[in-house]
């Protein structure tokens, strides 16, 4: 049995996607980062990284949610491409695609549109253009077919939904104008009985909602090196 290490956020979100549509029987473990659950020795012991989600199958650890994507499809042979060398490139190109510009870029935006400290406006602009960029390139991407890979539904899907469900929180209100093949690729896989599933997930657990001053300590520790020195 699986055991799932999740938190209701985008990365594990296309985790939970991936084990709802594959029917793979899991348990459920909350990690509630904004209590500081992700920084138990118990939790780091499986991801050093601190970072959710992570899974232990038997005597197998995986952390990062791409890998996990990977080793999930790899494990059960489900929402791979053809297994061709020109296939599984153009899997893994875009895969790490979403994993080293559409997540990093989009947190980053997240992060200091909603929640650094001013003065922000040079991050900001940084890091929201970057944001927008990459999710241009996955919405002309899509432009011209239905899915990431070309005409079947993949893992590399999945690794998008997870953040196109928070698109608007990312970039603003004006997101699924400019982007309208990242939201029909995202209502697609709405309407799918295993995303509302995954959705309901964070319902079973009563994570912390409020983002005070003890919460931006577990998720902010740099911000100590900003404190006046004694």
């Amino acid at each position: 049995m699986i055991s799932f290490y999740y938190h209701p956020s985008p990365n594990p979100a296309k985790v939970a996607l991936f084990l709802e549509e594959s029917g793979l029987p899991y348990t459920f473990i909350p990690v509630d980062t904004r209590k500081g659950d992700q920084h138990s020795p118990a939790f780091t012991a499986i991801n050093p990284n601190a970072k959710t989600p992570a899974l232990v199958d038997g005597d197998v650890t995986v952390f990062d949610s791409n890998a996990m994507l990977l080793y999930l499809a790899e494990k059960t042979g489900q929402f791979l491409p053809a297994n061709t060398l020109a296939a599984r490139g153009q899997m893994y190109s875009w895969l790490m695609f979403v994993a080293s510009g559409i997540g990093p870029y989009c947190g980053q935006a997240v992060h200091f549109k909603h929640f650094a400290p001013e003065p922000k406006d040079y991050a900001v602009n940084r890091y929201d253009f970057e944001a927008w960029r990459h999710w241009r390139i996955i919405n002309a991407r899509l432009a011209g077919q239905p899915w990431m890979l070309g005409e079947d539904y993949t893992l590399v899907d999945m690794a998008v939904w997870g953040w196109a469900r928070v698109a608007p929180f990312v970039l603003g209100a004006q997101a699924w104008e400019e982007l309208p093949h990242v939201k029909r690729l995202l209502d697609v896989i709405n309407a799918r009985p295993a995303a509302q599933r995954a959705e309901a997930l964070k319902t079973r657990h009563a994570f912390k909602a409020e983002h005070d001053d003890e919460s931006r300590k577990i998720l902010f520790p740099q911000n100590v090196r900003l404190a006046p020195q004694a």
